[in-house]
Order: C-alpha cells, then structure tokens, then sequence
C-alpha cells in the first residue's frame, strides 16, 4: 500500500515539473517573439515587421513561435490590449487632467493614441454579401497610396500607414508616398525615414519647402507617384479588411470612375471604431458646404435593394479616394491655387460630372 503512493506522488512530482516546463518555454518565446517584433511599437505584435513576397496577402503574416504554438492564446493577448478590435480606451480618472491638455496639441484624445498599438485589430463589419465576393486581384491596377499630413501625431501617423500594409494585397500596394507640409515636430524628420526605411513595403516621404496646404501637397504627392492608380488618404485613418479590392475593381471595369470607400468614424475622445451608415450620400447645400443626405428611393432601386453593390453619389467627401493616374490628369487634377481645404471634393465631383465620369 505504502510503495503504491510512493508511485503515485512520484507521478503527481514529475507532472507538475513538466507542467512548469512548458509554461516556462511558453513564456521564454512569447518574450523572445516580443522583443524582436517590437521594434518601437507599442506592445507585441507578432509577425507585423517580416517582409513578404509581394503577392501574399497581409492575413498570412507569421506569428512568430509563442503564435505558431498556442494560436488562441496569442489572439486572446493581442485583442485584450487597449483599443483592439475597435474598442474605445478609457483613460483613468487620475490621468484626465493630463489628456485633456494633450487633446489640445492635435484636438483628438492623444493619449488614448499613444496607448493603442500600431497594428491594432479591428473587426470585420463589412456586410455578409460583400464578404463573398470575390475580386480578380491579378488583373487589378496597382495603386499608389499619397498621406499628406502636418505636425500629424505619431501614432495615428505610424497606425494609418501599418493599417494601409497589414490590410492591403501587396500585389496591389505600388508605394505609400508621404508628404510632409512643412511640419516642426522633430519626431516627423529624420525619425519618421529611418522608421519607414524599415518598413515591407516601399515608403518614401516628400517635404514641402514651405507651408502650402493640403491641394498642393497632394499634387507633389501624386507627381511623385508611379502606380496606376492613385488613392488620397488622410493621415489618421485606419484601413479595415477587403478596403482596397473593390477600389481596384471599379477603375479595372471603368477607367473614368472615382471611387470613395464607406467612410466610418474612429471617435476623437476614446478612439472606439464606430461603423458608418452605407445609406447616405453625399451632397451640397446653395453654401457649398458639403452634406450626407439619405439616399433616395431610386437609387435603391437602381441596385434592385442590393446594398453590396457600389452606389452612384453626385459629389464626394474628398479625402479618401482613388482614381487613376493618368485620368487624374486628363480631368485638370486639382486647381493649384486652392490655398486650404474643404472644396477640393466639390472641385473634383465638378470636374467628374463635367466629364460624365462615375463618381461611386
């Protein structure tokens, strides 16, 4: 009786060692894989900085060991973090002080930014029906992405452009093209190249010499570009999954369209990602001032009640859209005395129009 309990702690005994074993290798490469994924961004995001073949999509990035091994762990690590999945941060009662005086430098929550992670995850909320479709990625224009931005804070910089490489096909990502309108923020010169020097996928920043505004800024950007495409983005924005592979398509079936993706809400005070309505359009008031109207009963019916398809508006929010080059040139692009924002969208609906171009 005695020698049989003996057996039986020496197996509880050798168990439990092993037990502790793993964990601790466990631990030893989750470490490992944070240390070197890191690389100045904020937390472990696995398998973010490995380069890849240009045809891969951004979903099959490697995970590093720790990943590889216990998959459903590092994914219940990565979206507990603040911010994942499109969460809102909520900043301690004993920091809203502080925040409130960082609002004022870029009149956004810049602490609640700094905390995110550069690769934050967001959620699918794209609907079932766009989610089965499918796109000839192969016969696709490729694409060149133009961020203007000054004094832009860097994080919502640095998540914009991870945002545009996790969640793009590289087959279609020609460059991301930077231009910097003569900022004074020190992290924004020489920091920001060698950051981006590093990156997968090739990033080139301009500098304005002078202060110009966003129109000519833009117009060095799109000179400097060499994809068939361009697509303006603002420089704090994050791209969710499939944003890319409906743009391309549009242009592929009809060169002469300009193409706006749905525009969602990333909240100024918590940065909760907050799903925009895909039933409003856009429109102008006898100001000018550019509206969203609800869309009208035949365009609903032009679609037959299919809300997947592209939808038709007479005019265009501006800052987020993709056109091809050359046809970018053959409507006069952007009128280079515009010295501030807020009716280059209108510019360019007028221009389409004029054109009998597609604005979708």
């Amino acid at each position: 009786m005695v020698a049989r309990l003996k057996v039986q702690y020496c197996k509880v005994i050798v168990l439990t060692s092993l037990v502790w074993i793993l964990v601790d290798v466990c631990l030893l490469t989750y470490y490992t894989d944070c240390m070197m994924n890191s690389q100045s961004q904020s937390g472990c995001v696995s398998g973010g900085r490995e380069r890849r073949s240009s045809g891969q999509s951004s979903s099959t990035s490697s995970a590093g060991f720790f990943g590889r091994l216990l998959p459903g762990v590092m994914k219940l690590k990565m979206t507990d973090a603040p911010g994942e999945m499109g969460r809102p941060v909520v900043i301690p009662e004993s920091q809203k002080q502080l925040m409130k005086e960082k609002f004022k430098i870029n009149q956004f929550n810049l602490m609640a930014s700094d905390i995110i992670s550069p690769n934050r995850s967001l959620s699918d909320i794209r609907m079932d029906a766009c989610k089965r479709k499918s796109y000839p990625v192969d016969a696709l224009p490729n694409t060149s992405i133009v961020i203007v931005f000054h004094n832009e804070a860097w994080s919502t910089l640095i998540r914009t452009i991870w945002s545009v490489i996790n969640r793009s096909p590289w087959k279609l990502l020609e460059e991301i093209i930077l231009v910097d309108d003569a900022s004074e923020r020190d992290f924004l010169g020489t920091k920001l190249e060698d950051y981006v020097a590093s990156l997968p996928v090739q990033v080139h920043v301009e500098r304005m010499g002078e202060r110009s505004g966003l129109i000519r800024a833009r117009l060095k950007g799109a000179a400097r570009a060499k994809g068939k495409v361009i697509t303006f983005l603002d420089a704090h924005c994050e791209c969710t999954d499939g944003w890319l592979e409906p743009l391309m398509y549009e242009i592929y079936k009809d060169r002469k369209s300009v193409v706006c993706p749905i525009i969602d809400v990333i909240s100024d005070e918590s940065f909760e990602y907050i799903t925009g309505s895909d039933m409003t359009w856009g429109g102008f008031n006898w100001k000018l001032n550019f509206r969203w109207y609800p869309v009208p009963q035949r365009e609903v019916e032009r679609r037959g009640g299919d809300r997947s398809l592209p939808l038709r508006t007479p005019t265009m929010a501006g800052g987020l859209f993709a056109i091809e080059r050359e046809y970018f040139y053959e409507i006069g692009s952007y009128d280079p005395g515009m010295d501030i924002w807020g009716g280059e969208n209108l510019e360019m609906s007028f221009r389409a129009f004029i054109r009998q171009t597609m604005v979708i």
